[in-house]
Formats: C-alpha cells, sequence, structure tokens
C-alpha cells in the first residue's frame, strides 16, 4: 500500500545528510535507512514516483534525500532474490524518461537505470537516444545492461547527428555489436574527424578481421590526432584477433606497424608492434 505524502516525506527524511562538503559519515545508521527503503518499495509505482516528484531542477530546491533514496533502491532491488521488484522500480522509472520532466532530473533517473535496469527497459532508453542532452547517458545505461543494448544503438545511428552519432559510434564499439560493422566502416570514411576516430576504434574493439586493411589505411594517411589515435585502433584490433587466436591476421598488422612507423616520434608504436611478434613468436 503506498503511502500518504506526508508519510512518503517523512521516509525520505530518513535518509542522512551530507557534510558541508557533499559527503557521507560512514556511521550512518543502515538499519533505519534500509527500513525506510523497503517500505517505499513495498507501496510500489506510486511510492516511487512520489518520490521522483520530490527531485528538482539544480538551483531550485533541496532534493538530495529523495536523490539518496532513489540510489538507495536501485542497489536494494539489485540485492532481492525475487526480481520482480527490480523490474517494476526499472519500468516505472523508465516511464519517467522522455516527457517534461526537468532534462537533469531525467539523466538522474538513467543514472539509476544504469544500475537497476534490464532488458526491460532498453526500449525506453532506446527512444531516448536522439535527445541531445539524455543521449549518453542513455548510451551508457544500454550499454551497462547490455542485453538488448546493441539493436537500440543500431537503429538511432541513420537518424542522428552530432554529438549523439558520436555517442553511438562510440557505444557501439562497447557493446561490440557486429551487425553494426557496415554502419562502422561507413563513418570511417566520414568528413568529420571526430566520427572517423569513433568508428575506427569501434571496428578494432568488435575485433572485426575484415576491417583491418581499412583501419591501417585510416592510420597511414591520418595525421596529427587522428593518426595517433588510429594506429592506438590498429593495435587494439590485433590484440583482439589473436586473443580470438586470429594469430596470423594480428601479425599482419604488428608487421606493417613495425615496417612503417620509423620516425623517433613514433617508435613507441613500433615498439608495441615488435612487443606483439614477440608474444606470437
Amino acid at each position: 500500500m503506498s503511502e500518504s505524502p506526508s508519510a512518503l516525506v517523512g521516509l525520505v527524511n530518513r535518509m542522512p545528510d551530507p557534510d558541508r562538503r557533499g559527503m557521507y559519515c560512514t556511521d550512518i545508521d543502515k538499519e533505519k535507512i534500509e527500513g525506510a527503503i523497503r517500505k517505499i518499495l513495498r507501496g510500489g509505482r506510486e511510492n516511487i514516483i512520489g518520490v521522483i516528484d520530490m527531485l528538482v531542477e539544480p538551483g531550485k530546491g533541496d532534493d538530495v534525500k529523495a536523490h539518496y533514496a532513489l540510489h538507495c533502491m536501485a542497489l536494494h532491488v539489485c540485492k532481492l532474490k525475487n526480481d520482480r521488484p527490480r523490474r517494476r522500480f526499472s519500468r516505472t522509472l523508465a516511464s519517467q524518461i522522455g516527457g517534461d520532466r526537468p532534462k537533469e532530473v531525467q539523466k538522474y533517473l538513467i543514472r539509476q537505470l544504469q544500475v537497476a535496469g534490464g532488458k526491460e527497459v532498453v526500449e525506453a532508453l532506446g527512444r531516448v537516444l536522439v535527445d541531445k542532452e539524455l543521449c549518453e547517458p542513455a548510451a551508457q545505461a544500454l550499454a551497462a545492461i547490455g542485453e538488448g543494448a546493441a539493436e537500440q544503438l543500431r537503429e538511432a545511428l541513420p537518424i542522428v547527428s552530432g554529438k549523439c552519432r558520436l555517442t553511438i559510434l562510440q557505444n557501439l564499439g562497447v557493446v561490440r555489436d557486429t551487425k553494426s560493422v557496415g554502419a562502422l566502416k561507413k563513418a570511417v570514411g566520414d568528413e568529420d574527424e571526430a566520427f572517423r576516430i569513433a568508428a575506427v576504434w569501434a571496428l578494432a574493439n568488435i575485433g572485426d578481421v575484415s576491417s583491418a586493411t581499412m583501419l591501417l589505411r585510416a592510420a597511414d594517411h591520418a595525421d596529427g590526432w587522428e593518426r595517433i589515435q588510429a594506429t592506438k585502433a590498429c593495435l587494439l584490433l590485433a590484440e583482439k584477433l589473436r586473443s580470438a587466436g586470429k594469430k596470423s591476421e594480428a601479425v599482419r598488422i604488428y608487421k606493417h606497424l613495425r615496417e612503417t612507423r620509423t620516425k623517433p616520434a613514433e617508435r613507441y608504436v613500433s615498439d608495441a608492434a615488435k612487443t606483439g611478434l614477440a608474444i606470437d613468436d
């Protein structure tokens, strides 16, 4: 049964007060806090929404205890043997993103989904990938959840631009989505340097063997910061391939870098390549 508004405020007020530095003492009353959290969660969706309603935009009120309570709830439901409370908590939070609540409040809810969310919320997170303010936390939450994340990121890539596109390119690499290899290869030829760098790293982290020649070419033809990052991606790809048992493909990358990085400023690259080759001998 849900609490009355005043009773709910009373439960949230059982959360500790931070010190002047915004830190919490180590001697907080854990039993008192856990008791309040359990009672809030027993009230279900209505209680959870009630706590969310206590969150405000930065500078417009004191909501530190509501923040603390929501985070404690996220941690608490993850420890339960019964998964239903976690799913209910996550679905409730997910229902409050993408709407009219202040963006900073929504970002906080998404961060709690990164802690407690599962496949039941990936579609809700996927819908806000097009939002410039919510894209990054949503992508991070999806990557943390794992299951179902790649599909949401993959579907968003063709319809986003700017910072959102960069975020999604990076996170497709984080989740190692092999179905996005074609789109990532296309992004290697993008006009924007940041997109190119994100794409080569993503392909390397995925460990796509068919990208080896493209990544080496990208690194050879680039200058400055992009050359450094693309070369690091080539080394990463070689490591991934070697770990996957594709020794000959890894050796080809190492040999190319050893033979082409002859300038003093790039000696560290040839040294890394020689180390990689020595391991494989």
